[in-house]
């Protein structure tokens, strides 16, 4: 969700360069299911360009001719979408859309956050009536400051009628890439299909620069002792894949006191017995939990054979531990897809 909404503002900001005002329409309210859960934005431009879904494809059209009304008067409006006849989701969606002019002071606070990879909070105060009613709109709570999305701080108090819809969003995920062969490039590629921040760590002596990786956000040539560790958190991913066995011990050394969600590691299994009982030997204060997050061979059982392949199974693990899921085929699992 945060990568979707960095890159709403970017967008949004690169247009009010060009003189476009933007909309944006936010899920804010459910009643049945739906494609896609509150809390999915996207932004509608005056050109009629349109950054970003709520849905499949249906709603966004009905989206970009609502939001009409809202550049002409600049008043925000609540829609209501019933997919129950149209998506076949079954499922009413209540779609919050509003001018979206964030001020400089929100820019600055927001690019900030990213930087320093902190968490932040989108309030939007909403009525289901599918009208324009006063007070609606959405609010970003950085650290202590809130900024209304609109452009114009309002107090709180005028909202205490309204319905809430809170979201917690947290850094945007990352995953550190630790060689530079032909396979990491391909990860570098799907990862940042995903949405992910990715960042790649060669060894010094490789001749390689950011323009070999597609989609990175940065690139660094450093050893494992001169490698930074204090931005990798709990919204971080690792995977070692240097294909050298000393340099990827050297650098799962330099990760001991990280606290990432995942670490993977290429090869048989056999290399990563060899590896860790070696990292152990190093470190024998380890965390367990450290330990933990260490998956090897990395990625899923999904017959991968291609450097590709192997990319979209090392990105589908990643996600799986992420989010807490057993990898499953979906005609397989009971009940509902989602939680």
């Amino acid at each position: 969700m945060t990568h979707e909404f960095k890159d709403i503002v970017n967008q949004a900001g690169i247009a009010a360069k060009k003189d476009i005002r933007s909309v944006l329409a936010s899920v804010v309210a459910l009643d049945g299911s739906s494609y896609r859960k509150p809390g999915v934005r996207m932004l509608i431009l005056e050109d009629g360009k349109m950054i970003g879904a709520v849905s499949g494809g249906c709603v966004e059209k009905e989206i970009l001719l609502q939001s009409e009304s809202v550049f002409k008067t600049g008043t925000s409006k609540i829609m209501t979408y019933d997919g129950r006849y149209r998506l076949g989701c079954e499922g009413v969606l209540y779609i919050l859309i509003e001018i979206f002019e964030p001020n400089s002071a929100f820019k600055e606070a927001f690019s900030n956050a990213l930087k320093e990879r902190n968490s932040f909070e989108i309030r939007s105060y909403f009525s289901k009536k599918e009208s324009q009613t006063s007070g609606i709109g959405s609010w970003v709570k950085i650290k202590d400051s809130l900024f209304s999305l609109q452009g114009n701080l309002q107090n709180q108090k005028e909202h205490n009628e309204l319905s809430l819809f809170k979201q917690k969003m947290p850094p945007c995920f990352k995953l550190v890439i630790i060689g530079a062969e032909h396979d990491a490039v391909q990860l570098c590629k799907y990862a940042a299909l995903t949405g992910w921040e990715v960042a790649v760590i060669s060894r010094p002596s490789e001749s390689k620069s950011i323009a070999n990786f597609p989609g990175a956000a940065s690139f660094q040539a450093v050893s494992a002792e001169q490698m930074e560790t204090m931005s990798i958190d709990d919204q971080t991913a690792i995977v070692l894949m240097t294909h050298n066995f000393a340099n990827d011990l050297r650098y799962l050394v330099q990760l001991k006191d990280t606290n990432p969600v995942y670490i993977g590691l290429l090869g048989p299994s056999k290399r990563r017995d060899d590896l860790l009982s070696q990292f152990i030997e190093y470190c024998p204060d380890v965390a367990h939990t450290f330990l933990d997050v260490i998956h090897g061979p990395a990625g899923i059982n999904i017959g991968s054979e291609t450097p590709q392949e192997i990319a979209v199974s090392i990105v589908s693990e990643i996600l799986s531990v992420a989010r807490k899921q057993e990898p499953i085929s979906l005609s397989k699992k009971t009940g509902k897809i989602h939680s």
